[in-house]
């Protein structure tokens, strides 16, 4: 059995599917964890959830975390649109992959999905959040500080905190030699977003997958179709 993490996906269906399956070669007793952001940015939204919700049922062992992204998703869908949700040309590309004109269309299901995410999950050895804490608050109101963990972009890691486990995160998009440094030194916190979705900079535009027990990094190109998305 092998353990896996990833995250920061953004609608690239096509990159994520081929890590999984020709790269990865996923296998039922594995275990995949994504760390959240799975929708806006990239190019196919709605067809990577449609992707996540049919790995567990070929019986694969999936477990997602709520990202950001996927929380303003959700908030304009329901109609909380003073809330803000991306970009003019990240809602575009978004709303096209779902077919519809206003996100209080997306079909009730992606929502449903969306809805049910954890914000956080222990593991043996590791603590995985999408972006993570506050380690400023009291141990009992840092772990329910929903905004923080999906928000933050700057912490000062307390290991004292953790109980012995390593923290995993995304949020940030990373280049590639800063997360292979981190993961060489095995940091007591990695942030393993190298920015898949942004196609035009070479030194993001991949997947960063870990291997929790032998802590090797995967790095895996962005194969998408091009799409319209800024230079970061």
């Amino acid at each position: 059995m092998a353990r896996y993490v990833t995250t920061d996906l953004h609608g690239c269906l096509r990159t994520f599917q081929h890590l999984v399956e020709n790269v990865l070669r996923l296998r039922p007793d594995d275990e995949l964890y994504l760390l959240g952001d799975y929708v806006n940015k990239g190019p196919d939204s709605r067809g990577l959830l449609d992707y996540l919700m049919q790995l567990p049922e070929r019986g694969y062992q999936l477990h997602c975390l709520r990202g950001n992204h996927d929380q303003e998703l959700l908030d304009a869908a329901r109609g909380r649109q003073h809330l803000a949700w991306a970009s003019h040309a990240d809602r575009t590309l978004t709303l096209q992959s779902f077919g519809v004109k206003a996100p209080t269309d997306i079909p009730e299901p992606y929502l449903q999905w969306l809805d049910a995410l954890p914000y956080q999950l222990d593991i043996p050895g590791f603590t995985l959040v999408h972006a993570g804490y506050n380690f400023r608050l009291p141990p009992e109101q840092m772990r329910t500080d929903w905004h923080t963990m999906l928000n933050i972009k700057q912490f000062t890691f307390d290991a004292s905190r953790m109980q012995g486990r390593r923290l995993l995160h995304g949020h940030v998009p990373t280049p590639t030699a800063q997360v292979k440094h981190s993961v060489a030194k095995k940091e007591g916190a990695i942030g393993l977003d190298t920015g898949c979705v942004y196609r035009l900079n070479p030194e993001l535009s991949h997947l960063a997958v870990l291997e929790l027990d032998s802590f090797e990094l995967t790095l895996q190109p962005n194969i998408e179709v091009p799409y319209l998305i800024a230079h970061r």
